[in-house]
């Protein structure tokens, strides 16, 4: 079965971002085949925190509820400092390319290792600059990952938000 390349959503807050993934939690929709990148908050005006305690993932700070309950939805929780763009909390299958990425020390050209990431996965150097830019302006980036019926089923379902920014 071939896997198309993740179609990307930006949304402008945590909310509607969390809105999304909670409308294709409830249409059946894998929650493996999603990815959530973002920071939203100031680390310089906020204290950020996380820990794992047993197999629970805790966090702390402004948003902390929001990456809470998304890191108990998504797989693969994780927070990255990236230099250019800070610290980054994400989940989904990114997290093991872009681990992957910086365990073989693949970093292409003169993108970070999140730019690296994204090309790993199909996205073009424009495209890279597109999305680590919204990423600093603190918004929120949700890629779907699947093959074109899981891509089909995810538009579908994400057509009905009006708070989508980009598709």
């Amino acid at each position: 079965m071939a896997v198309d390349r993740s179609p990307t959503y930006i949304f402008n807050t945590h909310v509607e971002a969390e809105d999304a993934i909670r409308l294709l939690g409830r249409s059946g929709f894998d929650m493996k085949k999603l990815s959530l990148i973002g920071k939203g908050y100031h680390s310089e005006e906020h204290p950020v925190g996380f820990y794992t305690s047993g197999d629970k993932i805790k966090t702390w700070g402004k948003v902390g509820a929001f990456w809470g309950g998304i890191w108990g939805l998504l797989i693969a929780p994780a927070m990255f400092l990236i230099p250019g763009i800070g610290l980054l909390a994400m989940a989904g299958p990114i997290v093991t390319t872009l681990v992957g990425g910086l365990e073989g020390a693949v970093v292409v050209g003169g993108l970070s290792a999140l730019g690296a990431a994204l090309t790993q996965v199909g996205f073009n150097e424009s495209e890279v600059v597109k999305y680590e830019t919204a990423l600093k302006v603190d918004k929120y980036i949700l890629l779907i990952h699947g093959d074109a019926a899981d891509l089909a089923k995810a538009q579908a379902v994400l057509s009905t938000l009006d708070l989508l920014v980009s598709p």
